[in-house]
């Protein structure tokens, strides 16, 4: 079984042990002053690739990829005990992707991504709110059209370690990293 495979069926038993959020990551980017930066975001799909995830590509986090394509990513289930990180490349998925994932979202979620300059600075949220409103309401309950400026990324994993909690802080790590089609594994001391 690979490393992403592991993560999918770990990610399956945080939800079905009614972990809240178990989709949450932490993904940490870097900018162009080379300071790293990190924030929650939620996993919308693994693969044999890596992973996927959705957001404005025009808040910061869309501007440090754009400038250095590589993040890290981080999953905790204390409910489960166990905890996965990520490492590789990221590129933005096809349109397609994010269109179908767009329009899977609650309305209030696509309204929000459409009138949401993510990451700029506000006085507050009411003018926000207002303009949803506004959207919501010329779009007459016809589909809200995803933004140019919102969209996937695929996280392409080359590292993923995982981790499960031990007795006596002796946490069980097993590091992979990919060689071309393989996954070539090592265990690590906690």
């Amino acid at each position: 079984m690979s490393p992403l495979e592991t993560l999918a069926g770990w990610l399956e038993e945080a939800r079905a042990a009614g972990t809240r959020e178990p989709e949450a990551m932490a993904l940490a980017t870097v900018g162009a002053d080379g300071r790293p930066s990190c924030r929650m975001v939620l996993c919308r799909g693994i693969d044999d690739r890596g992973i996927r995830f959705f957001t404005n590509y025009e808040s910061r986090k869309g501007r440090e990829l754009a400038g250095r394509p590589h993040a890290a990513a981080t999953f905790h289930w204390e409910t489960t005990r166990h905890q996965v990180r990520v490492e590789g490349d990221v590129e933005q998925l096809a349109a397609a992707d994010s269109d179908a994932y767009f329009h899977a979202r609650p309305r209030g979620s696509q309204l929000a991504a459409s009138v949401s300059p993510q990451s700029e600075i506000i006085d507050e949220l009411a003018p926000l709110r207002q303009r949803m409103r506004e959207l919501d309401g010329a779009l007459q309950g016809a589909q809200v059209p995803r933004p140019a400026h919102w969209g996937g990324y695929l996280l392409r994993a080359n590292v993923v370690e995982l981790w499960t909690s031990g007795a006596d802080r002796l946490h069980d790590r097993l590091h992979y990293r990919r060689q071309g089609d393989v996954w070539v594994a090592r265990r690590l001391a906690p």
